[in-house]
């Protein structure tokens, strides 16, 4: 029976738990990823099967979020989430992690999601209360805002 399928996303999810806990993620998340790699490589038949059967979720360790990353691989042999994580933050925003409430991950959505690059973008984006759709910044708007304004003034005078 071919595996590759099967072995590809085992790889791609040991990585992605690599990434994730290389940058101090949540340690449950992290250990998801790995569990559902090792579900996959038990795995007795190609994970095609059970998603064209629509059986995912039946797999150990295989929730709904994983189950949509597995139905995204399949479709266009890639996940977005992963290339993200590969992806090393633009040299312009490496201080934005600084910011209450903000982590690597609210930062990468914010630049590959959003495309926002700038400081003046952010600041627009805090402005139009936007930012606080994203979980966990939601009650932090003007303080985040705040610390917006007054890295920009720094960063203008420097």
């Amino acid at each position: 029976m071919e595996k590759n399928i099967n072995q590809d996303l085992m790889a791609l999810f040991l990585s992605m738990a690599g990434l994730l806990a290389s940058r101090g993620e949540n340690p449950y998340k992290v250990k998801a990823y790995r569990r559902a790699a090792d579900s996959l490589k038990s795995l007795q038949e190609e994970v095609t099967e059970l998603a064209n059967r629509g059986e995912l979720q039946t797999i150990p360790g295989i929730g709904k979020e994983l189950s949509i990353k597995i139905q995204e691989f399949l479709s266009t042999g890639r996940i977005r989430a992963y290339e993200e994580l590969k992806t090393p933050l633009p040299d312009s925003v490496p201080d934005w992690v600084n910011l209450p409430g903000f982590s690597e991950p609210i930062v990468h959505d914010l630049v590959f999601r959003l495309g926002i690059t700038t400081w003046e973008d952010l600041e627009a984006l805090a402005q139009s209360h936007l930012l606080q759709t994203l979980p966990g910044l939601g009650t932090r708007g003007e303080e985040i805002l705040s610390a917006i304004q007054n890295k920009r003034v720094l960063c203008q005078e420097s």
